[in-house]
């Protein structure tokens, strides 16, 4: 264990995760949000209060599997200090208010996981990072957005087929109904999976001073204050993201919003089940991809998607690199 820091110290460092949770849940707004929006569904005002409140309550239908994984499996717990800590937060804030102000939707959790790296790799070099679990994260940037693309290509087709006798007008009716489940159920894995990234954070830092004893856990105060700042930040909205994802990728009638909602809600609901962070963006991104493409292939705006693409690649160089500077700027 590091030296341990002053109170104060401890209490800016929670304060300052908690800021990543408030601007992770401003940043992914779009996600639970953009698809009901652009359907017209539901009126942008009343669609954040919506998904902020599935964002809260998230944390009493899952266990906390991907905290663990953050918090014990990206690098080693006992090289963890507070200059680990701050480097990895500064990391991931930054490059989301960066990607936040061009209106990018990047992934919040691969900035958090890269600054975490970044900072860790720096201090002790690569014994200090758990490569089965980078491994693992790494995998979920190609995976959940094509688990996303594939289930979404798949309802589209399946429930196109269903209600190929019914009129537009009926289908368009039902699915504006069946809108509002989905997208409760996105914004639940959202919250679900999203603010325990935070919650992992947190706690492995009270793990490293030595205030959580010899075992590694998420106490329930952490839990209930990262979901609570995830809502807030849901609450605040991210409408830069919200007409990238709602319209500039493809245009969504409420039946493709409803299946790319659903698609993306079962990947995420597997995917905290399993402890594996996966970026809730590049899961919604590949599903409105999917359902799009599900209607024809020049649906798509695929240059948008490209450069989409192109900052899921960089996030976590980029997050790690400022990670790194920003825990040497702390050894200074």
């Amino acid at each position: 264990m590091d030296q341990v820091i002053s109170l104060p110290i401890l209490i800016a460092l929670i304060v300052t995760a908690l800021a990543f949770d408030f601007l992770n849940g401003l940043h992914d707004a779009a996600n639970s949000i953009a698809t009901i929006v652009s359907t017209r569904v539901l009126r942008p005002r009343y669609a954040v209060m919506w998904a902020a409140f599935f964002n809260f309550i998230a944390f009493l239908f899952f266990g906390l599997h991907v905290a663990q994984t953050v918090g014990t499996g990206i690098i080693d717990a006992q090289i963890v200090d507070s200059h680990v800590i701050f480097g990895a937060l500064m990391g991931a804030i930054v490059w989301n208010l960066i990607t936040w102000w061009v209106g990018i939707p990047s992934s919040s959790s691969h900035a958090l996981i890269g600054g975490l790296i970044g900072a860790g790799f720096t201090k002790a070099g690569s014994s200090a990072v758990v490569w089965s679990g980078v491994g693992k994260t790494a995998a979920a940037i190609v995976l959940s957005p094509l688990s996303g693309f594939v289930l979404a290509l798949l309802l589209v087709l399946l429930v196109s087929w269903l209600f190929v006798r019914s009129t537009p007008r009926a289908v368009d009716h039902l699915f504006r109904s069946l809108q509002f489940v989905s997208a409760s159920l996105y914004s639940l894995g959202h919250g679900g999976n999203d603010a325990q990234k935070t919650m992992g954070i947190i706690a492995v830092l009270l793990y490293s001073q030595g205030r959580l004893g010899s075992e590694f856990y998420v106490p329930f105060w952490v839990v209930l204050s990262c979901q609570i700042a995830m809502a807030l930040g849901t609450l605040m909205g991210g409408w830069r993201i919200v007409h990238t994802m709602g319209s500039k990728i493809t245009r969504l009638t409420p039946m493709q919003g409803c299946c790319a909602e659903t698609a993306g809600s079962i990947t995420l609901f597997a995917a905290t089940w399993l402890g594996v962070p996966v970026s809730t963006t590049h899961t919604i991104t590949g599903a409105v991809i999917g359902v799009g493409a599900a209607r024809r292939a020049s649906a798509v705006r695929w240059n948008v998607a490209s450069n989409i693409v192109v900052a899921w690649v960089i996030t976590m160089p980029a997050s790690a690199l400022i990670g790194s500077l920003c825990y040497l700027l702390t050894r200074l």
